[in-house]
């Protein structure tokens, strides 16, 4: 393998040596090394993807989970393991898993598509992919119905070709990789946290500050395992930035705000957590939300657009990243849907 690198980079142009290293990394089956003596004390998940580039992060912390890794010969499932000089690791890697899953005939709105990716403005009330209680109407279903034989194939087998999520009920824009050295690229680019992520959400009340930056940990509720919180000491950092587009505060309308929300990081109900956290919870939600006062004067259409709301308002109306092949800056936006659209319209009409 050596060879063939050194040989492809005084035979051939550039183009051909990264598909050649490309192809070397596909091929192999694990990757093997002894822990040198600057690389003391360092986290497993960080020094392998050190060592080997063309891996992103996010796969060696799922492949360390799966017990794919063994240090000195024993098995290791905590990707934060910390590491000495001497050890020596193995981290497995497999065969790609061919995905077992159902068509499902559902209409994606296809915003970009070319060899390496596709981008889908997804609608509120589909999943990403199959799980408990839904199996085969999601996403990835969809996904295997439009062109089941362009997906990336390096993920969960259930999860061909996704490399983020939005909730259920959230709708907008995703990245879908078409084969693996794009799931890759995009991968690390997430986990860079490098990718452009904006946000639209209508809240109750307003922020103060107006705008600014949210940095807590989010760990798993212990109350309810279903939902995330904020926590002072455990957890992944989260960082979301926000700022206040309209603020509808009238006689006639309860107090309520549209915001932007950049996402630094991309931790499981981010945006929905950190607006909860801050005594803001977003319109429509059902898990993250709290009681509010009924007005005696509100108008009768408005409270039924906001009582009838059977998703959240939370769009993502901004991607951007670095396509893996072009080398190109690639920005999407979408507009807001019409059920959102028309709640927005109606809070204008009525300030």
């Amino acid at each position: 393998t050596q060879n063939l690198l050194i040989r492809s980079q005084a035979l051939y142009p550039v183009e051909l040596q990264a598909l050649i290293v490309l192809i070397l990394h596909f091929m192999k089956k694990n990757i093997s090394f002894i822990v040198k003596e600057s690389e003391n004390n360092l986290r497993v998940d960080l020094l392998i993807n050190k060592r080997d580039r063309l891996i992103s992060r996010t796969r060696i912390k799922n492949l360390i989970i799966k017990e794919k890794l063994m240090i000195n010969n024993e098995v290791i499932k905590n990707p934060s393991k910390k590491v000495y000089a001497g050890d020596k690791l193995v981290l497995e890697i497999p065969e790609p898993e061919k995905a077992s899953l159902k068509p499902y005939n559902f209409k994606l709105e296809i915003i970009h598509e070319d060899e390496d990716l596709l981008v889908i403005n997804k609608p509120a009330g589909i999943i990403m992919h199959p799980g408990a209680g839904n199996h085969d109407q999601t996403i990835v279903n969809a996904l295997m119905h439009y062109d089941k034989d362009s997906l990336s194939t390096i993920g969960d087998e259930l999860r061909p070709g996704i490399v983020h999520r939005i909730d259920k009920n959230t709708s907008g824009l995703i990245v879908i990789a078409k084969n693996n050295e794009t799931h890759e690229d995009l991968s690390k680019q997430f986990s860079d946290h490098s990718i452009l992520r904006a946000y639209q959400l209508l809240i109750w009340g307003k922020l103060r500050p107006s705008y600014g930056r949210i940095n807590t940990f989010i760990v798993r509720s212990s109350k309810n395992r279903q939902l995330m919180e904020v926590s002072n000491s455990k957890g992944k950092r989260a960082i979301t930035n926000y700022k206040t587009l309209e603020v509808f505060e009238n006689n006639n309308t309860p107090t309520l705000s549209l915001i932007e929300c950049r996402l630094e990081t991309g931790r499981t109900h981010q945006i929905r957590v950190h607006m909860n956290y801050l005594g803001n919870s977003i319109v429509g939600d059902d898990k993250y939300k709290k009681k509010f006062k009924k007005i005696k004067n509100v108008d009768q259409e408005l409270e039924k657009l906001l009582t009838n709301l059977n998703r959240q308002f939370l769009h993502a109306n901004t991607l951007g990243f670095i396509h893996p092949k072009k080398k190109e800056e690639m920005i999407f936006t979408s507009i807001l849907p019409p059920e959102l659209n028309n709640l927005l319209k109606m809070l204008r009409n009525t300030y």
